[in-house]
């Protein structure tokens, strides 16, 4: 269903149901409609951009959900596009949000997003007093809604890093393990991309003086603006944790194959005692020292324990056994 939801507001209160074809495009100071729209189409957005003397370039915009985030002003209107973000496994899939904002109206499309705003209705329906300020504080929450559904995703791929940091502590990462940690980092660095323009819209709406944004709204979009730089630190330092987590693993594997070689030259340095007493004794010379005496046997055997116990315990005690 294209329109999702579409009511007239008077003193921010819900009045009446309108329509595309009815759209009441109000002039009164204590009235305005929003429009709740997801994937309209053409011919549907076009009865909207008649009714509120929207802009043709916006429109176009609004209809194409492959937009950066941005703030655009068009006479006494702003248009805001806002990048929406849902996880899907490890990948993190994006939608948008397109907005228009007049004094006396708020048109929302959405596109690629599975959060409706019916909730968010319910919740500025159920506080008039903030409803009745206007279309303003209706962006704000929109915006507020969108970026708080970047929190969790953020959240979710914060549980994976550790349970992986965990387990890299106890075992080798595997080639599945660093595919993965490389996927989430590729992810991460494309939420950044997103996060980037996100944060520029809610700066301008903060700092610029712009058409149908009252002063006493700012403060509400400085709320939004610091949430979106907490989610932009957060992702920073998860980037940061997944290269330590990749480093670590690196270190820790060579330390265990220092660990091995280290064990294996000492075995070897041991065992090449009694090799070389047998390979002397071995050789098929007539005229060989030694070879007469009558406790021989038991004196090489002996010299060959006391020597290969002395490395030993030398390699024990230093670390290497």
């Amino acid at each position: 269903m294209t329109v999702v939801a579409a009511y007239l507001y008077r003193n921010g209160k819900r009045a009446e149901a309108v329509s595309l074809v009815d759209p009441r495009a109000t002039e009164a100071k204590d009235e305005f409609v929003w429009f709740g729209l997801h994937d309209p189409s053409f011919e549907e957005l076009g009865s909207l951009q008649k009714a509120f003397r929207l802009h043709p370039l916006a429109v176009e915009d609004a209809l194409n959900a492959w937009q950066v985030s941005k703030v655009d002003v068009y006479e006494d209107q702003i248009f805001v596009v806002a990048k929406t973000a849902h996880l899907e496994g490890d990948e993190i899939e994006y939608g948008e949000t397109s907005i228009f904002v007049g004094r006396h109206h708020i048109i929302s499309v959405r596109h690629g997003s599975d959060r409706g705003h019916s909730e968010l209705r319910k919740q500025l329906e159920a506080s008039p007093q903030i409803l009745k300020n206007g279309p303003d504080y209706v962006l704000h929450g929109i915006l507020d809604f969108i970026v708080d559904g970047y929190l969790p995703v953020v959240e979710v791929i914060e549980d994976n890093v550790l349970a992986m940091e965990h387990d890299m502590l106890d075992a080798f990462l595997g080639r599945r393990e660093i595919k993965r940690l490389f996927k989430l980092r590729r992810q991460l660095i494309r939420f950044q991309r997103v996060l980037g323009p996100m944060t520029e819209v809610c700066g301008k709406l903060v700092h610029i003086d712009l058409p149908c944004v009252d002063a006493e709204a700012k403060n509400y979009f400085r709320d939004v603006h610091d949430h979106v730089r907490r989610v932009e630190g957060m992702v920073g330092g998860l980037k940061d944790v997944i290269t330590s987590v990749f480093e670590a693993s690196n270190l820790l594997e060579q330390q265990r194959q220092g660990t091995i070689t280290r064990q294996l030259a000492a075995w070897a340095a041991i065992a090449a005692v009694p090799t070389a007493i047998a390979g002397i004794y071995g050789m098929n010379f007539e005229n060989m020292p030694e070879l007469k005496t009558p406790y021989g046997y038991y004196i090489v055997v002996a010299v060959i324990v006391t020597l290969c116990g002395s490395l030993y315990f030398r390699f024990k005690r230093s670390g290497w056994l």
